[in-house]
């Protein structure tokens, strides 16, 4: 792999997306970038300058996925980095009240928009013999919570598809990590509680969360490691924040 990366990020408009843009712009690196949003991407591309291809796209659409992949124009065709960034929370609801149209979504975005992307970069990386495929999972994935249900069902589909991804690439020189962030300060909170600000600020309360940038930094580390390195998976949490005792309902 170059010192110079042609990085694709997906959810590109806000959160770790944007936060992972400015950090590869900033090591001069080559940008795809990726989201639904037309004009923050644009305007996304006017701030950072450089070398920047922007692609409105819903990952959860395949054939789009697919289409997208293959009009990418050279240099930018050639993808270094994929970051599948782009994900959700939907509801917070126990299972037995959850909202079967969050469950849907959560699902498109975060399991087959994050496969459809995998799958049509791949080639691509596997025959060049250098890439890096990174997948943004989530604490959720291993450690549960009241209405994490199928948020935390997706996230560990992302932790174990990255592993079967490595038994996959072994004898090629393409990496895989996953990245396991815990509470994160972005759009997410305002997303699952469908944009209610008042609730979502409430999660963040009396506690230093993680930053975009703090995630985007350790990502940017990961991929600059040496071409032989590769780290698996990586979890991450803000200091005030831990896994959880069990959880005892008395009588």
């Amino acid at each position: 792999m170059t010192d110079r990366l042609t990085v694709l990020i997906t959810g590109a408009t806000a959160g770790f997306g944007a936060a992972l843009a400015r950090a590869y712009a900033a090591s001069g690196d080559r940008l795809v970038l990726i989201g639904r949003r037309t004009e923050r991407l644009e305007a996304l591309k006017a701030e950072l300058g450089g070398e920047v291809h922007v692609v409105t796209l819903d990952v959860r659409d395949r054939a789009a996925v697919e289409t997208a992949i293959a009009a990418l124009p050279a240099p930018f065709d050639a993808v270094d980095v994929l970051i599948n960034n782009a994900g959700l929370a939907r509801g917070l609801n126990p299972a037995q009240s959850a909202d079967l149209d969050d469950w849907d979504t959560m699902i498109d975005t975060n399991i087959k928009g994050v496969t459809y992307m995998a799958r049509a970069v791949l080639p691509g990386m596997v025959a060049r013999d250098r890439g890096h495929v990174i997948n943004l999972g989530s604490v959720a994935g291993t450690y549960p919570y009241p209405g994490g249900n199928v948020y935390g069902g997706t996230k560990a589909f992302v932790h174990q598809f990255s592993l079967n991804l490595r038994a996959d690439l072994l004898g090629s020189n393409v990496r895989v990590t996953c990245i396991e962030p815990g509470m994160a300060e972005t759009e997410f909170s305002l997303v699952r509680f469908s944009g209610d600000d008042s609730r979502a600020s409430k999660v963040y309360e009396g506690m230093t969360p993680m930053s975009a940038d703090d995630i985007a930094g350790v990502i940017h580390w990961v991929t600059k490691m040496p071409r032989h390195v590769n780290v698996n998976t990586l979890e991450l949490m803000p200091v005030m924040q831990a896994f959880n005792n069990f959880a005892i309902k008395r009588s």
